[in-house]
């Protein structure tokens, strides 16, 4: 079969064939329908070999739907001819964080080498993938596959940051969202979707502040050195109560310290290699919170793709070939691609 695997430190991903794998006891195999590709799949292409975490070669791909196409021994959870999507945060099965669904941050994972697909474990961007354990399949439902692929974590992961930040999302609040690209796009329609805030988008692409309106921002500003002056006219000088990072570098995370109003939130999801400084006297106002959340629970991807089913969250994708994904990475780097880039394996 063929796969997109990352084989060689620093160097550009590779289209190669591969053997189909088989499932194990309690493994599901499917045969991918369409894999989005991911900011965070070039940051660890970025790597420097002293500090890679994973053994390559490495099949990519961390958001990903199929059908299932064969089942591992003791598996009854699911049957043939399912069409699922994949749940990514793989974590242990048998502590208490993940009896509740938080596999994203089962404490014990990293010491028993337990890895994501695409981030350490073989990933969505080939024509088969194993998954670990059926609990880490949630039914479609019907949903285009297509439309699916992005919600296992450009929805996902906007989802969780925005429940947490939902007690202060009321009536006449703010909530700035920076960046609008796989991720951005749908943190606008969540915020929406969730609550009655006023969503502000910020971004550096006219293309994308455009994307942002078409899908339900109230407002759109260019994210530049008068950005969180402009957020702080529109809230009448009070700042915004949440502030969605969805870059993380150094100038936005700027920008979202003076944004935010007193008592606000600050949240930081994008890994553009920034830092927030927090402590008495730190440069955020009184009261603020900062997180850096990690992805979503099970029960969460579960939530977003049923608001999917209900058409208040739709991703906006480009559709590549599977030969074509090493040219999909590269418009990513280059932000030429307007919201997701989604491959599928089979054409």
């Amino acid at each position: 079969m063929k796969a997109v695997q990352y084989r060689t430190i620093r160097a550009g991903p590779e289209v190669v064939e591969v053997p189909v794998p088989e499932p194990g006891p309690g493994q599901v195999l499917l045969k991918v329908t369409a894999a989005g590709l991911c900011h965070s799949d070039l940051a660890v292409m970025s790597w420097p070999e002293e500090i890679f975490p994973y053994p390559l070669p490495m099949t990519l791909g961390h958001e990903g739907v199929g059908t299932v196409a064969a089942l591992g021994s003791g598996v009854t959870e699911v049957a043939e001819g399912d069409e699922v999507a994949v749940y990514g945060p793989w974590g242990c099965g048998r502590c208490r964080t993940c009896a509740e669904g938080r596999e994203n941050y089962c404490p014990h994972a990293p010491g028993l080498g337990i890895l994501p697909p695409g981030l350490g474990s073989p990933g969505a961007l080939a024509e088969y993938m194993v998954v670990d354990s059926p609990r880490h399949l949630v039914p479609l439902g019907g949903l285009d596959p297509v439309q699916a692929a992005p919600l296992t974590d450009a929805g996902l992961t906007p989802y969780h940051a925005i429940r947490q930040a939902l007690p202060k999302l009321v009536p006449g609040s703010t909530a700035v969202v920076i960046g609008v690209g796989g991720l951005g796009h749908l943190a606008v329609q969540l915020l929406r979707a969730l609550t009655s805030a006023r969503v502000v988008a910020l971004d550096v692409s006219k293309e994308k502040l455009e994307l942002a309106r078409a899908v339900g921002a109230h407002e759109t500003l260019l994210s530049d050195e008068e950005a969180a002056t402009r957020v702080r006219e529109l809230t009448g000088g009070t700042g915004a109560e949440v502030v969605l990072d969805f870059v993380g570098a150094e100038a936005t995370l700027a920008v979202a310290a003076a944004a935010v109003a007193v008592a606000g939130d600050v949240t930081v999801v994008g890994i553009g290699g920034g830092t927030l400084a927090v402590g008495f006297g730190g440069g955020l106002p009184f009261g603020v919170s900062a997180s850096a959340p990690y992805w979503g629970s099970r029960v969460e991807l579960v939530d977003v793709v049923g608001l999917a089913r209900e058409g208040l969250v739709s991703s906006h994708v480009e559709t590549f070939s599977i030969e074509d994904a090493p040219l999909a990475y590269e418009r990513l780097h280059a932000g030429e691609v307007n919201g997701r880039a989604v491959v599928l394996p089979h054409g």
